[in-house]
């Protein structure tokens, strides 16, 4: 699995650590849900990154110090949540625009012009929900929709084919003959109305 878009979805819960096994993967977007908890630092190890869009969550703590191993990494947003800290210091994170980090109004250090400790950090807010990661988007884990995904690919492939390999099916003959012949019929008119 190469790219994962879960956006606006509405999911809750935290962002599972096990999606560091996910090592061939180079975008990730969970954006526009409601996840909370920290950045797992696990992701650090999804090397071959390019994207990664955390934004308009609920997401809190510091910007893990491990996603400075993302050196692949071009796109980054981490805007509208409730970050707090300062931006990890390499030169890369310094690239990312301003908006990839607006909205966590205690993020401090480049590339922001809140310096960091000019800010007071005592109203960090504290997670409302509990953080149990054995639940992910409220029950449902990030597996179980790759599992479902893959076996409808799966099971539909496989009965598609047979469908077409032993008859064809009547409904489907009869859909095409109907739509085709009627559409051949229209265009033609279409064109006789033209010419003269």
């Amino acid at each position: 699995m190469t790219t994962i878009d879960l956006s606006s979805n509405h999911f809750e819960g935290v962002i599972p650590k096990t999606l560091k096994d996910l090592s061939s993967l180079w975008l990730l977007n969970l954006s526009r849900n409601n996840l909370i908890g920290d950045i797992p630092m696990e992701l650090g190890q999804l090397n071959k990154l390019e994207a990664l869009d955390l934004s308009w969550n609920r997401l809190t703590g510091k910007i893990p110090q491990e996603l400075t191993r993302l050196t692949f990494l071009e796109k980054l947003n981490l805007s509208q949540n409730v970050l707090v800290g300062p931006i990890p210091h390499v030169l890369q994170f310094n690239t990312f625009e301003n908006d990839s980090y607006g909205g966590n109004l205690d993020l401090c250090g480049p590339p922001l012009s809140e310096q960091c400790g000019t800010s007071d950090l005592s109203h960090v807010p504290q997670p409302l929900e509990s953080e149990d990661e054995s639940y992910f988007f409220s029950g449902f884990t990030w597996e179980s929709v790759v599992i479902g995904y893959s076996c409808g690919l799966v099971v539909g492939t496989v009965v598609w084919s047979l469908m077409f390999k032993y008859r064809k099916p009547e409904w489907f003959v009869e859909f095409f003959e109907g739509i085709y012949p009627k559409k051949m019929r229209m265009s033609m008119k279409r064109a006789q109305r033209r010419r003269t």
